[in-house]
């Protein structure tokens, strides 16, 4: 074979792995971004419901504090809240949410609280009925958090191999 097909075939071999590795590397890229903007929609999607829960129920468990007939209309709204989160939060986030639900309709059927009788709750922590689901939300977007930093440090470990040795 001559040298100058030799070298010819090897530019054209060069010039295609490098055309291949930058498409790679470019749909590597985009599929990271596009991961990350997923998590990113994810999280506030999660956020504006759980916000949304929280206030409906913390009316609700006031209401039910203050008299004995439930609002009907209030409380299916907390449970389309709640069958919202059995499609986009972990199991932990939706037992909290269901028995935030249970102590609110138990609420009602309770006797109506006098002022006193809030200030002993509130005094002794029974008054906070969302502290467990608060716990479970922030656990849910540590985990989301966690989930993006770990596939943002594959990729950095990836891109620098001399991190491998230590």
């Amino acid at each position: 074979m001559d040298a100058s097909v030799i070298s010819a075939l090897a530019a054209l071999a060069g010039a295609a792995i490098g055309g291949l590795t930058s498409v790679f590397a470019s749909w590597l890229t985009q599929r990271a971004q596009a991961r990350a903007e997923w998590l990113a929609q994810e999280r506030l999607r999660r956020q504006e419901l759980y916000k949304e829960f929280i206030e409906e129920a913390s009316k609700s468990y006031i209401d039910a504090l203050q008299h004995d007939k439930a609002d009907i209309a209030a409380l299916v709204g907390l449970y389309a809240k709640i069958s919202r989160m059995r499609i986009l939060s972990p199991p932990r986030v939706v037992e909290s949410a269901e028995q935030i639900s249970r102590k609110i309709v138990d609420t009602y059927l309770a006797p109506d609280k006098t002022f006193v009788e809030l200030r002993e709750m509130a005094n002794d922590g029974s008054l906070d009925l969302l502290r467990d689901f608060s716990e479970a939300c922030r656990a849910d977007f540590d985990s989301l958090r966690a989930q993006q930093f770990q596939k943002q440090e594959a990729r950095w470990l990836f891109r620098r191999p001399d991190r491998y040795d230590q």
